[in-house]
């Protein structure tokens, strides 16, 4: 880049971050401003007269414009957030995300940090209840770590619950998330998602339209919903309630235009009643990580169609997900290569029985827990062992990791 192309590129960007902070003027003000001068930089360089001409500023507001291009504070922060490696983007800039720009009420601005999400390849948004299950936060766990495999981005709202579950299950399978804030994008929170906020910073990405520094607050969170939706292709909801903000993001996605897929909950569970009721209404049901391929704007973005119908096709043979370990998975291929009609079916038999080896109490405990929480009487009448025998089995699963005692006497597998 040339010198001057430089200087040209450093003062638009920032005649953009100075339009975009001018105190006490609304984006309804601003949109109206570019609509009549194209460009912030002939906002900035316009006479208070030819402003007021307009008619549709107040004294105030002409004020407050006329006072902000004297306020070096703007400048220091421009400054500032560029020495903090906070990237700062807005429409017609070559990194802002294409797809914001077809939604409604599309983002003057976006400050983040990493890598936005790439436009030509898919993206699919996780979202769900802050208040989870076990088992809606393994399932979205699960699903976010088969689509990173498959090549899919995923999107979400760092919150606690089903979007932290989303981002980490994506980073379990190496892949790219993004995380959308209702806050500043220095600003962590919910403070508890520090480890996993640092992890997007540096694999990731971290998003927000609102500038540096800006608070958490309640309002906030359902305007950036139509940003997670926007920059995804389809919207799955794994757990909410019959009034859950999650409902605002599918509310926002259908506006657009987008697809929307729902996880099936148990009937009388409250954080299941809002995506049962999408259910009813017509929305599309998503039971297996490989149902989001049915999605056509999914196949049409991922490049290697052999490597989608590969995966669909090693997975066809699950009810529904994360039934099988990795370990359980080769002993069924291995099974699946020996069982060819060129084998008699009496030497298949034969084969298996000298191949087969007793339970210990470990794996069929393990075998007996799932996605949701069994309890301790349950698991001594489905396995027969004492309750020792289940007592040290358990020990040893959670020491492994393999499962968790999410109330008391109440245990769950674990997945992300």
């Amino acid at each position: 880049m040339s010198k001057n192309k430089a200087i040209s590129s450093y003062l638009e960007d920032y005649y953009w971050y100075w339009f975009c902070n001018i105190p006490r003027i609304g984006k309804t003000k601003l949109r109206q401003l570019l609509m009549v001068f194209e460009s912030p930089e002939h906002v900035y360089k316009a006479d208070v007269e030819v402003l007021r001409g307009l008619g549709s500023l107040s004294d105030k507001e002409l004020m407050y414009i006329s006072d902000s291009k004297k306020d070096n504070m703007i400048y220091e922060e421009f400054i500032s957030i560029r020495k903090k490696g906070i990237h700062f983007t807005y429409p017609g800039k070559e990194d802002y995300p294409q797809r914001l720009l077809h939604i409604y009420d599309y983002p003057l601005c976006l400050y983040y940090y990493g890598k936005l999400p790439d436009d030509k390849k898919p993206s699919v948004a996780i979202v769900g209840s802050r208040q989870n299950t076990t088992y809606g936060y393994n399932v979205a766990g699960v699903f976010a770590k088969n689509f990173a495999k498959m090549g899919i981005q995923v999107i979400s709202g760092l919150a606690r619950g089903i979007d932290g579950a989303a981002h980490m299950g994506a980073f379990k399978a190496d892949g790219y998330t993004c995380g959308v804030l209702g806050c500043g994008v220095d600003i962590c929170y919910p403070r508890q998602n520090i480890e996993l906020f640092t992890q997007m910073k540096e694999k990731g990405c971290i998003v927000s339209e609102y500038p540096v520094g800006t608070a958490p607050h309640a309002g906030q969170f359902p305007v950036r919903n139509r940003i997670i939706s926007g920059l995804s292709d389809v919207v799955i909801v794994v757990e909410a309630r019959k009034k859950s903000g999650s409902l605002i993001t599918v509310d926002a996605a259908l506006e657009q235009n987008k697809e929307v897929m729902v996880v099936p909950g148990r009937i009388g569970d409250s954080l299941s009643e809002g995506c049962n009721d999408l259910i009813k209404l017509g929305a599309a049901v998503i039971t297996r990580p490989e149902d989001i391929l049915d999605i056509e704007e999914i196949r049409r973005k991922l490049d290697d169609y052999r490597n989608i119908y590969d995966y669909k096709s090693s997975r066809s043979g699950e009810c529904y997900i994360g039934m099988k370990t990795e370990e359980n998975e080769t002993i069924c291929n291995k099974t699946e290569e020996k069982s060819t009609n060129s084998i008699p079916e009496y030497e298949q038999n034969v084969n298996s029985v000298h191949e087969f080896k007793l339970a210990t109490p470990k794996n069929m405990l393990y075998s007996c827990v799932d996605l949701y929480p069994v309890g301790l009487n349950e698991l001594i009448e489905k396995t027969g062992l004492s309750l020792q025998e289940i007592s040290n089995a358990l020990v040893e699963l959670e020491l492994e990791g393999k499962i968790e005692e999410v109330a008391d006497n109440c245990y769950a597998r674990i997945y992300v």
